[in-house]
């Protein structure tokens, strides 16, 4: 599904900490709020370094998303790894194709960095939505932030 014609959507990179506030906010409504993760976890060391990317609609933020560079690949992988998270869209806007542009974009940057593939720790419920994009479950079920979760893969052509 995409936006309505009549919306416009535009995804940008995060240029100062102005913006990075308006991505930490969305997060915040999403994780914390609707989902009840703690604020200690849903903010970590990572977005100091972390590539990231805003979602608006008529000038106003309405989702994010995030892109990190591993330390060394997940078990059983080679290459140069990356890790997309924080991807949250506000409920309002839920259903209209923006999770899709955000993920495109977070894996152009991936491959413009040259990295060999990049993993989600996916929600159960949100499996779906990255099964159809490439990634492949990968290990077992866990818990992360009081959520089930799966870790899923997908490689990166250049």
């Amino acid at each position: 599904m995409t936006a309505p014609a009549d919306i416009k959507l535009v995804i940008t990179k995060i240029k100062d900490e102005a913006e990075l506030l308006q991505a930490l906010a969305i997060r915040e409504v999403v994780f914390i709020e609707e989902q009840h993760v703690p604020e200690a976890f849903e903010r970590d060391d990572e977005d100091a370094r972390a590539h990231h990317l805003l979602a608006f609609a008529e000038g106003h933020a309405i989702g994010t998303g995030r892109l990190v560079v591993l330390p060394s690949p997940p078990k059983g992988e080679k290459g140069t790894w990356g890790q997309i998270g924080r991807m949250a869209v506000l409920q309002s806007h839920r259903k209209h194709g923006v999770g899709n542009l955000l993920l495109r974009e977070l894996e152009t940057e991936a491959r413009r960095r040259g990295l060999t593939g990049v993993l989600v720790h996916a929600q159960l419920y949100s499996l779906g939505f990255y099964e159809t994009h490439g990634y492949r479950p990968v290990g077992a079920v866990f818990e992360e932030a009081g959520i089930d979760h799966v870790e899923a893969h997908k490689k990166l052509s250049p």
